[in-house]
């Protein structure tokens, strides 16, 4: 079996069993994993280059290995350290990438599209690693594999998004990805924080996260993103914290036993407190780990095709 398409541009459009497939590979590929000697041959004498025009650790890392546990040549392209320094433009750079003949082009990039548009410039299998405010695909996979690895299914589950949606590549690509499976999508945030358009998404809108908590089996709570002028759209961390901020009192109160995913980096202490950061209702590393497989068996499908 392959994928429908050569490239992973987005979770939207894309279908059941096209997110099936990856989530099902994924499952032999974290076999590989636990094994001492954690690498097959699959992708030996293909190329991928990371290019990542925004800073990054889970995810380049996270590439990088599994491109290596593929046995494929993982090739990371630094900005600082590019022509790009000296005016050359992503086309240019482009180009000239491959013409070393490189197979597959993992991008990470502040303003939306270019994934798409790399598509129109390029031969090589294109993996969008996050694109502006746009989507994050493989996390969204690698957050579906999580549910599913700890409830055992997709379809029916409640999973409601916490934080910042209006900003989160993350956000959207998982409310495509989870209704496609069939989960139940709702997100919880401040007004100022959440788009109109979310009915439109067929996404429940929640402004009480004890509410959430109440009604849902998953929260996946998005990191505030402070670089990005987060803070203008609520009065102040503390606050954000009293209202919206996930902690071990809030959830005891609730009585709920609920699964807590965060994509990272965390800020403790204002999404999420330390004690449910390292308690036992999330599964926050076991998504770090689950990313690495996740993306070998996106890798090993697109890079494998006819």
């Amino acid at each position: 079996m392959s994928l429908s398409s050569r490239h992973l541009l987005g979770m939207q459009g894309v279908s059941r069993n096209d997110i099936q497939l990856i989530l099902d590979t994924a499952i032999t590929f974290k076999e590989v994993l636990e094994r001492p000697i954690k690498r097959v041959p699959t992708l030996q004498g293909k190329t991928v280059v990371n290019l990542f025009y925004e800073n990054s650790t889970r995810t380049r890392i996270s590439f990088e290995l599994a491109e290596k546990r593929l046995s494929a040549d993982a090739v990371n392209f630094s900005v600082s350290t590019s022509s790009v320094s000296k005016g050359e433009s992503f086309k240019d750079t482009i180009k000239n990438i491959e013409a070393m003949k490189v197979d597959m082009i993992v991008v990470r990039h502040a303003a939306a599209g270019v994934p798409h548009y790399l598509t129109q410039i390029s031969d090589s299998n294109v993996i969008n690693a996050g694109d502006g405010i746009h989507e994050h695909p493989t996390q969204a996979l690698l957050d579906m594999y999580s549910i599913r690895e700890r409830l055992g299914k997709l379809d029916g589950v409640k999973v409601c998004i916490v934080g910042d949606i209006a900003h989160s590549r993350v956000a959207l690509s998982n409310i495509f990805g989870l209704k496609t499976m069939g989960a139940d999508v709702s997100v919880c945030g401040p007004s100022t924080m959440i788009p109109k358009q979310m009915d439109e998404l067929g996404v429940k809108v929640i402004h009480n996260i004890d509410e959430a908590i109440q009604e849902n089996d998953v929260l996946n709570v998005l990191r505030i993103q402070l670089e990005r002028k987060a803070r203008e759209y609520f009065p102040s961390i503390r606050e954000y914290h009293k209202y919206f901020g996930i902690t071990e009192d809030r959830l005891a109160k609730n009585g709920k036993d609920i699964v807590i995913l965060h994509p990272g980096p965390i800020n403790r202490g204002v999404e999420i407190s330390s004690e449910v950061a390292d308690g036992p209702s999330q599964i926050i590393l076991n998504q770090v780990t689950n990313g690495v497989a996740v993306r070998m068996a996106v890798l090993y499908l697109l890079g494998t095709q006819n």
